[in-house]
């Protein structure tokens, strides 16, 4: 089973580019990140016809996110996380396919520090710690995957100089986020890639794509029973060379 993370960055600009990823990769089940879209205006019709069922939490211009699977439709189980009521940003959806509980997650930016986007950044990451410890709970197999906008590790990033003043990388960020993988989660792509030095993420500009100078975001964290099961974990980077492409690449985990 091949479970993927992929901001998308506008399913109206990238529309054609994921019926291409779905067609020649045939993924099992995707979560999408950064629709940019309402709930109305997502491409249901489409997405069906390339043989996915789909769950979708929709935001008009911003964030959204979306699960979808190959052959039948995700029972949805979470939409939106609690602890702060005013939130009406759609950045967590939890559903299940086939036992296997999987969740897409785009966390704040938080940019630009100090303000209110990285204290929302932070309350965040606390708020869905305290979701993924029930998850826990419940010893299912689960897949955290999404955009967690948090460069975990100097190794992670193609410049620590480059990047030491941005949200994505301050020491609140990744203490948040390594308190949440220290419940028992497993970090994928650090498990397969224990030296670092694999990139999701390629900025538009200053020609971060030919450089190469990118840095690893999309991070698809197991439970214990998922990661029980993990046979590998890799970036479809071709992907991202392609014409008009999403700035981050399908990042993947494939379980028994």
């Amino acid at each position: 089973m091949k479970i993927v993370s992929f901001n998308i960055n506008g399913m109206k600009a990238r529309l054609p580019r994921l019926l291409e990823y779905l067609a020649e990769q045939q993924p099992d089940i995707v979560c999408l990140q950064e629709l940019k879209t309402s709930d109305e205006t997502f491409p249901e019709a489409d997405i069906r016809a390339a043989g996915y069922g789909a769950v979708w939490h929709g935001q008009k211009s911003w964030n959204g996110v979306a699960v979808l699977a190959r052959g039948q439709d995700p029972v949805e189980r979470v939409r939106g996380l609690g602890g702060e009521p005013e939130d009406e940003h759609s950045r967590y959806l939890e559903v299940e396919v086939d036992g296997l509980v999987v969740a897409s997650i785009y966390l704040p930016n938080g940019n630009p520090l100090p303000g209110p986007k990285f204290d929302y950044k932070l309350r965040w990451i606390d708020r869905l710690a305290a979701h993924t410890r029930d998850l826990l709970a419940e010893e299912k197999p689960v897949v955290l995957a999404g955009d967690y906008n948090v460069i975990l590790n100097d190794d992670d990033t193609f410049s620590v100089r480059a990047m030491q003043s941005d949200a994505l990388m301050q020491p609140e960020s990744r203490e948040g986020l390594r308190r949440l993988i220290a419940q028992g989660w497993t970090d994928a792509l650090r498990t397969r890639f224990p030296k670092g030095g694999v990139w999701t993420f390629w900025d538009y500009q200053a020609g971060a794509w030919q450089r190469d100078a990118g840095f690893r975001i999309d991070h698809l964290l197991l439970s214990p029973m998922a990661a029980d099961r993990l046979i590998d974990a890799g970036v479809d980077k071709e992907y991202r060379g392609r014409e008009k492409a999403s700035d981050h690449a399908p990042t993947w985990v494939r379980l028994r």
